[in-house]
């Protein structure tokens, strides 16, 4: 049975991957699906560098504004909403581009993985929550990192959901979530290219303070303070970096200077793990544009996708 194409493009925050996937899309009859975890919430549009109804320059977006912030949203459902997507792309004579830089999310879409074979165990659960509500996620954190630093290098210190599963699957199996994950990652599902995006870290740094500094002069403040008006606390979705930082500073846990500060910091943590998983977990053709103009960029990287798609 033949394999549908699929054109996979990743790297860290603010590599410039939007720009790159809008100029292949026009160039390859693609339409993108986003491979962002946090894209998907309607309203949260300035801290998830959510692309412009007029950057998409006529092209289909898909898995943008499909959920209400109040909502939760696991990998599972979005390794079924990005499958049936690239069903009904395919089917339309186009190509699916899958664009984004949450790498298991992106993985789990790739490859066989199934979700529900992995054990829950209650009663573990419940001592892990319990042990949560009491100490904090700090503790529990670090138990990972010291049983699967693999995951945890995947896993936000604050996404309290997934490290508890993590430590469930552990403690119920003996095995860590990442030994489950290698054994079904065998060959993808589709006829996969995958590309990369990466650059010099000093100036990827710099490019992620100054999209702080711009995502807070385009509104930031404003939009996640009528998140927090709204009364949505205490779910997933206010734990993307650029929320629960200004959070803290709503809740007069920081003032506004130190929000934005840590907001910086842990962006930068976040590109450092991103680049940390796709060059241990992925078979990516990396593209370092740290010294190309976005016309050399697209050109270079079309006369790679030539050959392949």
């Amino acid at each position: 049975m033949t394999k549908e194409k699929l054109l996979v493009i990743i790297g860290p925050t603010a590599v410039g991957k939007t720009e790159l996937s809008i100029e292949v899309a026009k160039n390859y009859n693609g339409e993108i699906i986003s491979g962002d975890s946090m894209q998907i919430y309607k309203g949260m549009d300035i801290g998830t560098a959510k692309i412009k109804e007029e950057e998409m320059q006529g092209i289909p977006h898909h898995l943008i504004d499909i959920r209400d912030p109040s909502e939760s949203f696991s990998v599972a459902e979005f390794q079924k909403e990005v499958r049936t997507k690239i069903k009904e792309i395919t089917s339309r004579g186009k190509l699916p581009i899958i664009v984004g830089g949450t790498g298991l999310y992106i993985q789990s879409v790739l490859f066989d993985y199934q979700f529900s074979e992995e054990p829950s165990n209650h009663p573990i659960r419940e001592s892990l929550e319990l042990r949560l509500q009491e100490q904090g996620i700090d503790p529990l954190f670090r138990e990972l990192e010291q049983l699967d630093p693999a995951s945890a290098r995947n896993i936000h210190p604050n996404n309290y959901r997934r490290v508890v599963r993590a430590l469930e699957v552990y403690h119920t199996t003996g095995k860590t979530m990442s030994e489950h994950q290698a054994n079904q990652l065998k060959d993808p599902l589709y006829n996969v290219t995958l590309i990369g995006l990466t650059m010099d870290r000093e100036r990827l740094y710099e490019r992620i303070n100054y999209r702080v500094d711009l995502m807070m002069e385009e509104g930031l403040l404003e939009e996640v303070t009528r998140l927090y008006e709204a009364g949505v606390e205490g779910v997933q979705s206010i734990q993307a970096i650029g929320y629960k930082e200004i959070y803290d500073y709503l809740e007069g846990r920081a003032t506004l200077e130190d929000a934005i500060s840590t907001l910086k910091q842990n962006s930068r943590r976040y590109a450092k793990r991103q680049l940390t998983w796709f060059h241990n977990k992925m078979d990516v053709h990396w593209f370092d544009v740290t010294k190309l103009s976005n016309r050399e960029k697209n050109e270079i990287i079309s006369s790679f996708l030539a050959g392949k798609l």
